[in-house]
């Protein structure tokens, strides 16, 4: 991924008019989602709707064969973490959303997918940890925020 193409945008998140960071973030997933082309692009789709019509075992083969496919395509892991994150196996959907990390280190998404799974683990200090380095790239991420407050409470 070229980081120097999308710091307008990571800039933009910061911007206090809310409007403008909506669009960066839509102008961003939207990069993040097509960085593979039109071939990953439609396997994360297809992986999607198996998981909203309940065939995870089908969405996770998917996923799996375009992680094979593409190791570096971060959305392909990010979308398996989130899979891994909606049926409770928290272990592996941390271990994906590291990986996210390690490809786009600024993907402010995978980094709440940390905290939500550090959190739901009871490791409310790694919790925070993910939560604050994405508000480091979102700080007007309301979700965020509140969920470094819940964390904190939870200490």
């Amino acid at each position: 991924m070229d980081f120097l193409s999308i710091q307008p945008l990571l800039k933009n998140l910061r911007n206090p008019n809310e409007e403008i960071r909506e669009e960066a973030t839509k102008k961003l997933w939207r990069i993040w989602f097509q960085q593979k082309g039109i071939y990953g692009l439609e396997m994360i789709e297809r992986s999607q709707k198996l998981i909203d019509a309940g065939k995870i075992n089908q969405a996770k083969t998917l996923l799996n064969q375009l992680i094979k496919e593409q190791p570096d395509f971060a959305e392909a892991w990010n979308r398996r973490a989130f899979l891994y994150y909606s049926i409770g196996d928290y272990q592996k959907s941390l271990a994906d959303c590291k990986k996210v990390i390690e490809i786009n280190p600024v993907h402010f998404g995978a980094l709440h997918g940390i905290g939500l799974c550090e959190a739901a683990l009871g490791q409310y200090h790694q919790a925070i940890q993910a939560f604050s380095r994405a508000l480091e790239i979102q700080p007007y991420s309301v979700v965020n925020q509140k969920l470094v407050l819940e964390c904190t409470l939870r200490l």
